[in-house]
C-alpha cells in the first residue's frame, strides 16, 4: 500500500552436494526458523507422524536422508523436523485468513510473446515472512533448482530443465498416512519433463495433495488438482489461460472439498484472477498488476493484514518459463524490491 516501507530482499542460499550434504547446509543456514517450528511440535504429533515417515522412507529414502541432514545440522530432533512438515496432521483446515495462494498462467495465444508465463502469490501469517529464503540446489544427477520457502519446506520451485512448480493449498477430506504433501514437493520439482512431474505429483503413496500448477519451457501447462485418492488434470482454456486459488474448481474434485466456507472466499480471488487473464495479450506487466490487485479486500489477490487477520502476501513470483527466468520478491508485490534469477 502507498506509504509502506519497502520489504527487504530474500536471501539466496546456494547449496551443493549429496542429499545429505545439501540438507546439512540448509539446516545450518536456517537453524533459527527450523528450531521455532520444531519447538512447536509435541510428542503426540511426533508419534502420529511415524506412519508417514515409514511410507516416505520406503518410497523416497533420499528425501528422508536429506531431512535428517537438515535436522542434525539445525540441532533438532529428526522426528520433530519430519513431523513439522506434515500439514495432514492438522485436525481441521487452518482458518481463513491464515492461508492462501493465487496462480495465474498465460501461454499462447494469450501471452503477448507466445511464451509460457506463471504468476504466483503466497499468503501466510505475517510472522512467516521473516523466515523465508530462496535456495539454489545443486545435487549430482538433478537439474539445478531454485526454490522459495522456509528452510527445507518448499512453496514454489523452478529448475534448469524448464520446469515451473507453483500451486495452492486445498482442503481434501480424504487425507491418509503417506508422503506428506509439503515434503512431496521436493521430489516433484526435481523432474525434467512435465509428464514426469505430473506422475510424481500423482504418486500413489501420497498422503494428500495440493493443487499443483506445473508448466514447462516446452510449452506444456497442467494444474494437478488432487487429493489423496483422486485428481483432475486441468489444462489452459482455448485462450491459453489458467487460474487457481485455494479451492477445488473441477466437477470431479468437488466431493473432496473439506472447507466449503473458505472455498467461497477463495472463489473471490479465483474470479478476479480470471478477469485479469480475460483481457488477453498478457505480459509480465499485466501479471504484476494482477498480483498487486487489492480489489475485494480482505479477499484480494494482494493481501495485507487487517482487522482480525495477520495473513498477508509474504512473497510473490513471476516466471518466464520459456526463457527460464524468474522475478520474485519478499512481501507484497505492490511494494517490494524485485529480484531476478536466470538459469544458465
Amino acid at each position: 500500500m502507498p506509504g509502506q516501507a519497502r520489504s527487504r530482499t530474500l536471501e539466496v542460499l546456494r547449496v551443493a552436494g549429496t542429499h545429505r550434504e545439501v540438507g546439512e547446509q540448509i539446516g545450518a543456514a536456517c537453524a533459527g526458523a527450523i528450531r521455532r517450528r520444531c519447538d512447536a511440535v509435541g510428542d503426540a504429533t511426533v508419534a502420529a507422524a511415524q506412519p508417514y515417515l515409514e511410507v516416505t522412507r520406503r518410497e523416497l529414502p533420499w528425501l528422508v536422508d536429506e531431512l535428517d541432514g537438515v535436522a542434525d545440522a539445525a540441532g533438532v530432533d529428526r522426528g520433530a523436523l519430519f513431523a513439522a512438515g506434515i500439514e495432514e496432521l492438522d485436525e481441521v483446515p487452518a482458518p481463513e485468513p491464515a492461508r492462501g495462494c493465487s496462480d495465474l498462467v498465460a501461454c499462447a495465444p494469450a501471452s503477448a510473446d507466445g511464451g509460457v508465463w506463471v504468476a504466483h502469490t503466497n499468503d501466510l501469517s505475517a510472522s512467516a515472512e521473516q523466515d523465508l529464503i530462496a535456495i539454489e540446489w545443486r545435487v549430482p544427477g538433478d537439474p539445478v533448482i531454485l526454490t522459495v520457502g522456509i528452510g527445507p519446506w518448499i512453496s514454489v520451485g523452478f529448475n534448469s530443465a524448464g520446469l515451473s512448480l507453483t500451486g495452492n493449498e486445498v482442503a481434501p477430506n480424504d487425507n491418509r498416512p503417506g508422503i506428506p504433501r509439503l515434503l512431496h514437493v521436493r521430489d516433484i520439482v526435481r523432474r525434467r519433463t512435465l509428464d514426469d512431474a505430473v506422475a510424481a505429483a500423482l504418486h500413489p503413496a501420497r498422503a494428500s495433495s495440493y493443487n499443483t500448477v506445473l508448466a514447462h519451457a516446452d510449452g506444456g501447462v497442467v494444474s494437478v488438482e488432487g487429493s489423496a485418492t483422486d485428481a483432475e488434470l486441468i489444462r489452459p482454456d482455448a485462450r491459453g489461460t489458467l487460474a487457481h486459488t485455494n479451492h477445488y474448481v473441477s466437477e470431479r474434485m468437488l466431493p473432496y472439498e473439506g472447507d466449503v466456507d473458505y472455498a467461497a472466499r477463495s472463489d473471490v480471488r479465483y474470479r478476479r484472477a480470471l478477469s485479469w487473464l480475460a483481457e488477453g495479450t498478457i505480459t509480465a506487466a499485466t501479471l504484476l498488476a494482477a498480483i498487486s490487485d487489492h480489489r475485494d479486500a480482505p479477499d484480494s489477490i494482494c493481501r495485507h493484514p487487517g482487522p482480525g487477520s495477520q495473513t498477508k502476501t509474504v512473497f510473490w513470483c513471476i516466471a518466464d518459463v520459456t526463457r527460464r527466468e524468474i522475478m520474485f520478491g519478499r512481501g507484497n508485490p505492490c511494494d517490494s524490491e524485485h529480484q531476478h534469477y536466470a538459469f544458465d
